[in-house]
């Protein structure tokens, strides 16, 4: 890092896995200068907060980001027990977020918008690697402003971009203007939302463990409110790889939570359609049509997009980004992750010279470091952002010593009998661990979160 010491680095995002690079950063006496579009630190999994972890504490807690907050007095939830999304925000990241060290340093309703180099297109070379960042941020009330950075972390994750409903990954004709039927990829069904779906018939769009979680939440409104209509379309021509296909599924984690699914739709209570691609929406009497590429049609009140997710890149174009080309992850990285060869426990720890790109100091972590591909893990995102703070730091050593401290039976082992009940509100994006065997603990756990918020290759549905 060889821009001036006085300007920042710069990281967008104050998640998980933006507070964490920020903790590294102080610890490495760099200065962070932290960016994030929501109200707060943690906004998008104020989304999900609904959501129970089925990972412990002691895999969602940086170990710079505890020293922090150990220094404060801070206590550490117990390491076995398995925090609701709300939890993790209000014991880890709101106290975080709160300590003089990094509210110093944290802004919130700042939406990055671009990165670029000062007075650099993409298309400038001569002393690029020497020349500032800009960031240009717009402010919730519309002003905008811009920061010089010395390097720039992009921890933004992808929950705002989600994957259309259409096929061809291009949105299905109508989709825009039927907006209003849409809800969020992974709603609250019976909590918050529950208004927009009890009584009413939900179409639930996604071949992963997003769709199943709703669809799951849908059959207990289901059962407490009459009228309610649970519908499942899939474009695949089955839902074996949902309900858990063991060698055949490319990420295992499917099990129990696939066997519930299966006794759903086997009941009738979730109407299932197969081979139903999305080509158009259109809505008409408070209600949306759905119809498919081969003219089949479906009618409902609220459409769920249980598809995956996809990185937002155009803030990035002024940057000489290198991409793999299949899940837009960087060029290294993308090969070791693409869904359809890899599960989460098969990628390899990687640090800052795996997530490297030409240009200079600029990094892209935790679940965007991803792309398309839905097999993150929140510890991978940790491990990268201690690389990347090394690395700006100059301790190349530190930097290429890459470790994921993971739980030794694995991250990606399931039970997929039906010997174990595994709790419905499984966050799609995390995997199944049985630790001990999956009746010799009280719960499975799950390591990692929410990520494209759909197994199987992003965007499939």
């Amino acid at each position: 890092m060889d821009a001036p010491k006085t300007v920042p680095v710069a990281v967008i995002g104050a998640g998980p896995v933006g507070l964490a690079a920020a903790a590294h950063l102080i610890e490495r006496g760099l200065e962070p200068l932290i960016l994030e579009a929501g109200p707060t630190a943690g906004a998008a999994i104020e989304q999900w907060r609904h959501i129970r972890l089925f990972s412990p504490w002691r895999f969602n807690l940086d170990a710079a980001a505890v020293r922090l907050l150990e220094a404060s007095g801070w206590e550490s939830p117990r390491p076995t027990a398995l925090p609701y999304g709300g939890e993790l925000i209000d014991k880890y990241l709101a106290p975080l977020a709160a300590l003089p060290e990094i509210a110093s340093r944290l802004q919130t309703g700042a939406r990055v918008v671009a990165v670029t180099r000062q007075g650099m297109d993409r298309t400038h070379s001569r002393d690029r690697g020497t020349t500032p960042f800009v960031v240009r941020v717009e402010r919730a009330d519309g002003e905008v402003r811009e920061y010089q950075a010395a390097a720039v972390i992009d921890a933004s994750g992808t929950w705002s971009t989600r994957n259309p409903l259409g096929t061809s990954g291009l949105p299905a004709v109508g989709e825009d203007a039927a907006a209003a039927h849409i809800s969020s990829p992974l709603p609250d069904v019976l909590g918050r939302d529950r208004e927009a779906f009890a009584g009413h018939t939900a179409v639930v769009i996604g071949a992963g463990h997003s769709a199943a979680n709703t669809l799951i939440n849908l059959s207990e409104l289901a059962a407490q409110t009459p009228g309610t209509k649970i519908v499942w379309a899939i474009r695949g021509a089955s839902a074996a790889k949902v309900y858990g296909g063991g060698d055949a599924d490319g990420l295992a984690a499917r099990g129990q939570l696939g066997s519930r699914l299966r006794a759903l739709v086997e009941s009738g209570t979730v109407e299932l359609h197969t081979g139903f691609g999305i080509a158009s929406l259109a809505t008409a009497d408070g209600a949306v049509t759905l119809t498919a590429t081969n003219s089949r049609t479906l009618k409902a009140d609220v459409v769920v997009p249980a598809t995956g997710f996809r990185p937002d890149l155009d803030i990035l174009r002024e940057l000489r980004l290198e991409l793999d080309p299949a899940v837009e992850a960087p060029r290294e990285l993308g090969p070791l992750i693409d869904p359809e060869f890899h599960s989460c426990g098969t990628v390899e720890p990687h640090g800052a010279r795996m997530l490297a790109h030409p240009e200079q100091d600029f990094y892209i972590v935790g679940m965007k470091s991803y792309g398309r591909a839905p097999t993150f893990l929140l510890a991978t995102g940790y491990e990268q952002v201690r690389s990347v703070a090394a690395a700006l730091a100059g301790d190349r050593e530190a930097a290429d010593t890459v470790q994921l401290d993971l739980p030794e039976t694995g991250v990606c082992s399931s039970d997929i009998g039906t010997s174990c009940d595994v709790p419905a509100a499984v966050p799609a994006g995390f995997v199944v661990e049985t630790a001990g065997g999956c009746c010799g603990a009280p719960e499975p756990v799950l390591v990692g979160f929410p990520t494209g918020l759909a197994h199987g290759r992003s965007g499939e549905n």
